[in-house]
């Protein structure tokens, strides 16, 4: 079974940062992929940060120079550092994962990060 836990999230000032972390049930190693989604009100949820098949990682243009994705295999935790948040990064974050390519996507439950003043 597999479970993934997100936390981190919370209310920040624009120009703030907040870290997200995803704790997985067992070994983050089994994964193919593993990245960060978000869902603002009213909108689709949207790609974050997630590696890609060539063997880097995709970065929302909105969100590139600002955030970084990272893992931590020990703990089997990956991270989302997010720097310089603006409102219009508010939204739900999700932790996503696969254990094959094209597989089933696992998905948190969702931590809120909200960026007002």
């Amino acid at each position: 079974q597999v479970q993934l836990v997100e936390s981190g999230g919370g209310l920040v000032q624009p120009g703030g940062s907040l870290r997200l972390s995803c704790a997985a049930s067992g070994s983050i190693l089994r994964f193919y992929a593993m990245g960060w989604y978000r869902q603002a009100p009213g909108k689709q949820r949207e790609l974050v940060a997630a590696p890609n098949s060539g063997g880097s990682t995709d970065y929302a243009d909105s969100v590139k120079g600002r955030f970084t994705i990272s893992r931590d295999n020990a703990k089997n935790t990956i991270h989302l550092q997010m720097n310089s948040l603006k409102p219009e990064d508010t939204a739900v974050y999700y932790c996503n994962g696969q254990l094959f390519p094209g597989g089933r996507n696992y998905w948190g439950q969702g931590t809120q990060v909200t960026v007002s003043s």
